[in-house]
């Protein structure tokens, strides 16, 4: 009768295979990971924007969404007016922050948008009107390592990629 099994060498062979196998795609799947996370931080951002414009509307208060880099990160929050030049935070809504691995860069007046209750917003700048989010790892690749929202006077927030 013959022994049925798998010979020490065939079990070596086929684990050598595998660990070829995932160490060739290792990079391809850093680099999803890193192109999903940069994308993910970028939309939370324009998820937090629409998020405060809809509340000013809603509400018929206005609404702001303030960036902070005091504690050496981007924190960002979204305030609601009590009363003239008074704001408090939105209950509910969480405090978001954008980790330094991202070049973060905020073009916008005192790093805050405004939203009115009809949508507008209050602060529009023709010149600072934007937040880009960039990942040094994906541009080193040469794949497109910028995510921009850029925010118009009439509450439109546009949302591109670019390298």
């Amino acid at each position: 009768m013959k022994k049925q099994g798998f010979t020490l060498i065939e079990v070596l062979v086929v684990i050598a295979i595998i660990g070829i196998l995932a160490l060739l795609a290792y990079p391809n799947i850093k680099n999803s990971l890193e192109v999903r996370n940069l994308e993910n931080k970028a939309r939370e951002v324009l998820t937090t924007l629409q998020q405060a414009k809809f509340q000013a509307v809603k509400t018929k208060l206005n609404h702001r969404v303030t960036f902070d880099n005091s504690l050496g990160y981007w924190v960002y929050y979204i305030e609601r007016e009590v009363s003239y030049d008074t704001w408090v935070e939105v209950p509910g809504i969480i405090r978001k922050s954008i980790p330094n691995r991202l070049a973060t860069t905020i073009n916008l007046p005192d790093q805050e948008v405004i939203f009115s209750p009809l949508g507008f917003v209050l602060n529009y700048s023709t010149t600072l009107h934007e937040v880009s989010v960039q990942s040094p790892n994906i541009q080193r690749q040469g794949q497109p390592s910028t995510r921009t929202i850029v925010i118009y006077a009439g509450g439109s927030i546009q949302y591109t990629k670019s390298s």
